[in-house]
């Protein structure tokens, strides 16, 4: 929160940077230690630390791969699970609970959250961010972001920007037309920046079209600062600078980890030789300056409740498990009958990634004791499998297989091991385990009652699954509380309301990015361009096991009366939802737009917004649902600007992108996207203009090109085949005794540019 007095603070701190000294300003912008800024002449030192959904703070000495201890701390969802909620509140609250643990331990800034896209479901670093779209990113990272700041510690969206693989993730170049940057993978970030101002933002390591994000002007300063106005910190990844000097000409502050002494003096060398401008030095100086203040001012004594948070942590967890298959409602379970838990997860539950954001817990719930709690007839247990590959295989799937076979119902955790998934690698491929999926085989064989929970980092390919199991509960990772939600879910305590947050596709094959990622000698190449995840399925019409957006429940939903009203500010869509089951439950309504005259190449249908609503058997609630103006723009890369066409547009609310139950047109006024006309500009462009295509009726009224005019014995379509030609061009080939040449030509299109500009 900014109050006069931080403000105050914060220019008092600015100003001090003007009598520093070279030498001092240059420290500023390197790292004192590798958790820690320097102190310098009255800006304090900044503690910061990993991690987007748990404090992962080192006492001692620092380390960015997780290899290291750190205090306890509550492990929340990671964003791969916190995404499935679809509930910015909720994001919000764990941001906010995520600030008093950052305070509890002197941190001023915890290093997240993680927004980069999920271009390719092999990232290893999927677990750490939301989604394969950008505006539920944007919308579940803008309130984290705010309920963090609110508790006085800054955020540092991270990893700006395109960063989507880990193979050579320190050099490979991502090669990608403009406006795919704009449309997916920057749009997130500006809408963060925009909307909740984050304190910092930090650069990736990879390079963006050739230039290192770290030393990429357009990037830091051309994009975030003059065009976003972005007014925080630009700290780099640890170890993503190449070349400091580079570095800060192009938009850098902070330089991390530490021990950055000889960077420093390269600075203030480059400064006085006049190779590097003073003013970006001191520019990075006043931002770190800014920072230091914002955390001071921020400083609250706090003594976190550590019951609480894990109570908050397994709330998080029950409304971000997604069912995704119930046949014949064999959820949820009824306590009264025997159930057998199979498998290793069960008893250690993979509930969180590996690497630089991995959270020491406070506690962790086991499933298996979770769910021995929740039901009262019997619940036996046999490991099944062994994810260190130590034991009989055959001996565990032999034991797994009779004690599921004595039960009333079998419920069987599969996914993946820490091993399997982490920060530094990509996966090879998205299958589920083949011992698992052998396990599962001979279970539903002697069980045909059988539920699978599925505990991954990221996407796997569960057609065999979903082949064979009655139900399956898609967890994600959950956090250190998972195992209770778990129970809660499968017991029908929680209604599962979650909804996943990419396209599980039916085979890794379908991928939009599959045939490019992850690229070759150090360059990988977006060729799927816009056409990401669901936008990628859906353009090419293929079949997927399931949809973006898709989420089963325990009750049932109705839609009816879509109302769409227009304003300067958008579209405010209006859905009547009820509650047609027996339980209570929550409903995600998601809407969806698409423009079937559309001049440029865009997906079927984009997510532009959605909204959810509690309700109890019977009830009936009307839920408003804000589509901003910006939400319908596509990216111009002529002009350089985002352009919302006018004209018809399909709006559609639904349960999933492929599960739309309403849809109404509606027309929107369109921003001006006209270039002006030239002699390159064709005669099918000119003819589209209302005043271009009057002008030259009353130009050439008299004039046709030599022959039949027909092209019927050619047989063309000659209006359609000039439609392709240049006017300049036109003229020269077909003018010639007309009177007509280039310079009338060019006085007739400057008539017409000055028309359009004046808005006749």
């Amino acid at each position: 929160m900014v109050t006069k007095g931080s403000e105050h603070r914060t220019r008092a701190s600015e100003d001090a940077v003007g009598e520093l000294t070279p030498e001092q300003k240059a420290a500023l912008g390197g790292g004192a230690s590798f958790w820690r800024t320097k102190a310098v002449a009255g800006v304090s030192a900044v503690a910061m630390s990993d991690g987007p959904h748990g404090v992962r703070f080192q006492a001692e000495a620092g380390d960015h791969l997780g290899l290291g201890g750190s205090v306890p701390a509550t492990c929340f969802p990671p964003a791969v699970g916190l995404a499935q909620s679809w509930d910015p509140e909720l994001a919000r609250r764990v941001g906010a609970a995520l600030a008093d643990e950052a305070q509890a331990v002197g941190l001023g800034v915890l290093l997240g959250p993680g927004i980069n896209i999920k271009r390719d479901p092999r990232c290893g670093r999927n677990f750490e961010y939301f989604s394969e779209d950008p505006y539920l990113s944007g919308r579940l990272a803008i309130e984290w972001v705010r309920g963090l700041q609110s508790g006085g510690v800054g955020a540092s969206l991270k990893h700006f920007a395109v960063n989507n693989q880990e193979h050579d993730r320190m050099r490979t170049s991502a090669e990608v037309d403009q406006r795919t940057l704009r449309e997916i993978y920057l749009r997130a970030f500006e809408r963060v920046v925009r909307d909740a101002e984050p304190w910092t933002v930090m650069c990736s390591y990879n390079r963006i079209n050739g230039v290192y994000a770290s030393q990429n002007r357009w990037l830091l300063t051309d994009v975030l600062r003059d065009t976003w106005g972005f007014d925080g910190l630009v700290v780099s990844d640890w170890g993503a600078v190449a070349d400091r000097v580079a570095a800060v000409a192009a938009g850098l502050d902070l330089q991390m980890p530490g021990d950055t002494a000889a960077d420093d003096a390269a600075v203030v060398t480059a400064a006085s030789d006049g190779r590097l401008d003073a003013s970006a030095v001191d520019r990075a100086a006043r931002a770190v300056a800014r920072l230091s203040a914002r955390v001071d001012a921020g400083r609250r004594d706090v003594t976190v409740d550590a019951d609480a948070h894990h109570a908050l942590a397994r709330e998080a967890a029950g409304r971000s498990i997604v069912l995704l298959k119930n046949e014949n409602d064999l959820l949820p379970l009824d306590t009264r009958r025997s159930v057998a838990v199979i498998g290793a997860f069960a008893e250690d539950p993979r509930y969180q990634g590996g690497g630089s954001s991995h959270v020491t817990p406070t506690r962790v719930d086991s499933p298996l004791e979770e769910i021995r709690a929740a039901v009262d007839g019997e619940v036996t247990f046999a490991r099944g499998f062994d994810t260190g590959g130590m034991a009989d295989a055959g001996a565990l799937r032999a034991e797994a297989v009779r004690t599921a076979a004595a039960a009333d119902v079998a419920v069987v955790f599969a996914g993946l091991a820490a091993s399997q998934e982490s920060e530094g690698f990509d996966r090879d491929d998205i299958d589920v385990p083949g011992d698992q999926l052998a396990l599962l085989e001979e279970v539903v064989a002697a069980q045909s009652n059988t539920v699978v929970v599925v505990s991954a980092g990221g996407v796997l390919r569960l057609a065999p699954v979903h082949a064979s199991a009655r139900a399956i509960l898609g967890g994600a990772l959950l956090g250190q509380a998972g195992g209770g939600a778990i129970a809660d879910v499968l017991t029908g305590a929680v209604n599962p309301s979650g909804r996943v947050a990419e396209t599980f596709p039916l085979r890794l094959e379908d991928a939009p990015s599959y045939p490019h990622f992850p690229g070759e000698h150090s360059r990988v190449r977006y060729g799927e361009g816009i056409f990401v995840g669901y936008r990628g399925y859906d353009v090419r019409g293929q079949d997927v096991l399931y949809p973006f957006g898709h989420g089963l429940s325990y009750t049932s939903f109705g839609y009816d009366g879509l109302d769409l009203a227009v304003d300067g500010e958008g579209i405010l869509a209006r859905v009547t939802v009820t509650n047609t089951g027996e339980r209570a439950g929550r409903e995600v309504v998601q809407l969806y737009a698409s423009v079937a005259t559309s001049t440029v190449s865009r997906a079927p249908r984009e997510l532009v917004g959605f909204g959810s609503v509690d309700l109890e058997p019977g009830a009936s609630t009307v839920i408003s649902v804000r589509i901003e103006r910006r939400d319908l723009a596509y990216w111009d890369d002529r002009l350089n600007r985002w352009v919302v066409e006018g004209g018809t547009y399909r709006i559609e609310a639904g349960a999933s992108s492929r599960d739309l139950r309403l849809g109404e047109d509606v027309e929107m006024d369109g921003d001006d996207g006209r270039l002006p006309f030239t002699l390159e500009s064709t005669l099918g462009e000119l003819m589209s203009d209302p005043v271009g295509a009057q002008a030259l009726g009353e130009a050439f009224a008299s004039f046709a090109p030599a022959g039949d005019g027909g092209g019927e014995a050619l047989g063309v379509d000659m209006l359609r085949m000039a439609a392709s030609i240049p006017i300049g061009r036109m003229v020269r080939g077909f003018g010639a005794g007309s009177g007509v040449g280039a310079a009338e030509v060019q006085a007739l299109l400057d008539s017409i540019n000055a028309r359009n500009s004046a808005g006749d």
